[in-house]
């Protein structure tokens, strides 16, 4: 088995979003691109990808798995064999899924993560990593969320931002994550795209 001293670990990235009315109003509908170049760095690198789904099985909703919903946006790199799939029904992408010890048996101390509802899923997945021992990096411009309340997607992710940063997790953008790996920006998405 590859160890991997690092993870990307891409969080609820999946159609069963999409289809909500919600979907209209949600802060990077072009969410796939930046995740995509995520990942295609991770495997530049050997980095582990795990790919975590949220579903609540017999809710009725686009994230019930009877749905034909809860699935990975069709416009994302496809995984690899090896690459986890893993499916969650808590907030966080460890309770309810052995990711913990997934990321134990190959060797990993560092996650970076993203997503989709920043303040929800991605933030408290990044809190509990943190808590875990985790060395955290959350990537903004590779996450989404939906407006709430009074408050904007934009300013919801800021607030996310702000609340994690050098408390929980650095932040970063994909641009400055390829540039630490001495690539172009965009480089490794075109890489990964001419390969397929």
């Amino acid at each position: 088995m590859n160890r991997a001293l690092r993870a990307l670990i891409v969080i609820d990235v999946q159609e069963s979003f999409r289809v909500r009315p919600l979907w209209a109003q949600t802060l990077n509908p072009g969410v796939a691109e930046p995740v995509n170049r995520l990942v295609s760095l991770a495997r530049a690198a050997g980095d582990l990808v795990v790919w975590v789904l949220h579903t609540e099985p017999g809710s009725g909703t686009p994230f019930d798995p009877e749905s034909g919903h809860v699935r990975l946006l069709e416009e994302l790199n496809e995984p690899l064999p090896g690459e986890p799939v893993l499916r969650k029904t808590s907030h966080n992408a460890f309770t309810t899924t052995n990711l913990q010890q997934i990321l134990t048996t190959h060797g990993v101390t560092e996650l970076r993560v993203c997503g989709i509802r920043a303040e929800q899923c991605v933030e408290t997945t990044t809190r509990v990593g943190s808590d875990l021992g985790y060395d955290m990096t959350f990537v903004g411009d590779a996450t989404s969320t939906d407006p709430l309340g009074p408050f904007s997607a934009a300013d919801i992710l800021e607030r996310t931002e702000a609340v994690l940063r050098d408390r929980f997790a650095r932040i970063a953008t994909v641009a400055e994550l390829e540039a630490e790996a001495g690539r172009t920006p965009g480089a490794a998405a075109e890489v990964a795209a001419s390969a397929t």
